[in-house]
């Protein structure tokens, strides 16, 4: 395994793959690595020939307030997470390789982003969508794999590599779950101890909607109702949205008639996490 910081020497590189009929894959990160990228890493591993991760804190998805600076890193465990994995390239730019000096373009996908975190968030997706095209750029993927965790994301940048004609493959894999059913999040580390079982009323939540469904309702209101009064029986919990929309343009539903997600978002504490359930969909909690 190799660590390249240079974007020339990573372009380089990636060529020299494509050259000799080498298939790239791609999985991106913000590092402080957990199972839930890893199992992203294995994914790329069986469909490529060659298995890039890149660990970068991008700063143009992040607001003013957010937790640019505290979010948490440690490249010498990420390192060693990514080579058992068997990982071929570790891309680890600095921010001056990334946004030099002058840097003003930007990637602006428009209806996907406008709701669910894009609401919240302005500017959030601006900053997630460029920093993906230029590492689509960048390292040259066949094949680049994200999770459905954060569903607006993998939403906005499959909408970005159609409209843009990428010549590239755009893969989501489902949610990886702490074994209480947390979602797996470089941020779970915030939680303190009295916070963890407040945390856990998202995936409950989305179980009670997964049931309420099954059991025939398709009212998009009286789904979020009960989820509401459910997390907010909760210690330490603010609900940002609790939303139900259209899988493929997340746009609000009133009634559960196509391919519907409910997703949230909800503060515990400091930290602000994130879920979703696509209805129909097992949910392994």
């Amino acid at each position: 395994m190799k660590t390249i910081e240079s974007v020339k020497e990573m372009q380089a590189f990636s060529e020299s793959m494509r050259i000799a009929g080498k298939k790239i894959s791609l999985v991106p990160t913000m590092g402080y690595l957990h199972q839930g990228h890893l199992r992203l890493m294995e994914e790329g591993k069986k469909r490529g020939d060659c298995l890039v991760i890149s660990i970068y804190v991008n700063p143009t998805q992040f607001g003013p307030g957010e937790d640019f600076e505290k979010y948490p890193r440690d490249f010498e465990k990420d390192e060693k997470l990514a080579g058992d994995v068997g990982v071929d390239v570790i891309f680890y730019p600095s921010n001056k390789e990334m946004y030099p000096e002058h840097y003003q373009t930007y990637v602006n996908v428009e209806r996907v982003t406008q709701n669910l975190c894009g609401m919240s968030r302005p500017g959030h997706f601006r900053g997630v969508a460029t920093v993906c095209m230029k590492l689509f750029n960048i390292v040259k993927p066949h094949i680049a794999i994200f999770g459905k965790k954060d569903f607006q994301q993998l939403v906005t940048i499959k909408r970005m590599v159609t409209d843009l004609n990428l010549d590239l493959k755009v893969i989501g894999l489902s949610t990886v779950r702490e074994p209480d059913g947390l979602a797996m999040s470089s941020r779970n580390t915030y939680l303190k101890d009295a916070e963890r079982e407040s945390a856990l009323s998202l995936s409950r939540a989305l179980k009670f909607a997964k049931e309420l469904y099954d059991n025939g309702e398709r009212n998009a209101a009286k789904i979020i109702e009960g989820m509401q009064k459910f997390i907010e029986r909760h210690p330490h919990t603010k609900i940002d949205y609790i939303k139900i929309c259209d899988t493929t343009t997340l746009e609000d539903t009133e009634q559960l008639e196509g391919e519907s997600v409910v997703a949230l978002a909800v503060r515990i504490g400091l930290p602000r996490l994130i879920d979703n359930y696509v209805f129909g969909e097992p949910l392994d909690l």
